[in-house]
């Protein structure tokens, strides 16, 4: 993910590389919050409110285009990423929570130069996220100040930890691994290389026990949830890839 174009202090620089993905990544509106989670598909060209795009403080770079459009015999979210970066968030009331997370999605081109493992590789062709209110004392120290000094800028929420499903070209399903730029984030990687394109797959999670497999070192708590995202992106890399998402759900 990239770090913020407006220029700063060396040291300001070297935090801003730790934390501006995050910034970027999870910044949200909580003035959107709905009283649980809307539907991803309506009747128009864009996803229906709450759903809203968010994207880098003072972003220049191109906006990763989410829209509704036909798709088989139906109509889903389509995401488009060409050199492009933003993320679409629902934000949820206050103390949320839920126990299962369902949805279908399907990679048509996927991006080949994304590799989740470096900064110059930290793009997804599609990846659906669960935002956490973990409580600042369950963060390491330096994560922490890190994290404090990122809402200072951000003007937005952000939370201190994120689990994000993704469907990745080159990492095995199964693979568990920490956001390059930040530990606040951390991935699941559901579909790898073998998984078919242009084919639809179904998941299920539970979100407790996801939660807990990614951040139990930090606790042992599942805290609420703060929102939802859905997002594909090809900034760092600057390639390209085209993805769909329908059927979000959370009970």
């Amino acid at each position: 993910m990239t770090q913020a174009p407006t220029p700063a202090p060396r040291r300001g620089r070297v935090v801003c590389t730790a934390v501006c993905a995050l910034a970027g990544a999870l910044s949200i509106s909580l003035s959107a919050r709905a009283n649980a989670l809307g539907p991803l598909v309506g009747e128009g060209e864009t996803p229906p409110p709450p759903w809203q795009f968010a994207g880098l403080p003072q972003q220049s770079l191109p906006r990763t285009q989410y829209r509704i459009a036909p798709v088989d015999a139906g109509r889903a979210l389509r995401i488009e990423a060409n050199g492009s970066y933003g993320n679409l968030v629902h934000a949820l009331p206050a103390d949320s929570s839920g126990r299962r997370l369902a949805w279908r999605w399907r990679v048509d081109e996927p991006n080949a130069l994304a590799d989740l493992r470096h900064k110059p590789g930290d793009d997804s062709a599609a990846k659906v996220c669960l935002l956490f209110d973990l409580p600042l004392s369950a963060v390491p120290f330096i994560e922490r100040q890190l994290l404090r000094l990122a809402r200072s800028r951000a003007a937005e929420a952000l939370p201190a930890a994120s689990v994000c499903y993704v469907w990745d070209a080159r990492l095995a399903a199964g693979t568990v691994l920490d956001n390059a730029y930040s530990r606040r984030v951390r991935y699941l990687v559901l579909r790898g290389p073998d998984a078919p394109l242009r084919r639809w797959a179904t998941e299920q999670r539970d979100v407790v026990a996801d939660f807990l497999r990614l951040f139990g070192d930090e606790t042992t708590v599942v805290p609420p949830l703060l929102a939802v995202a859905v997002a594909g992106d090809a900034d760092n890399t600057r390639g390209r890839s085209l993805a769909w998402v329908d059927a979000l759900t959370l009970d």
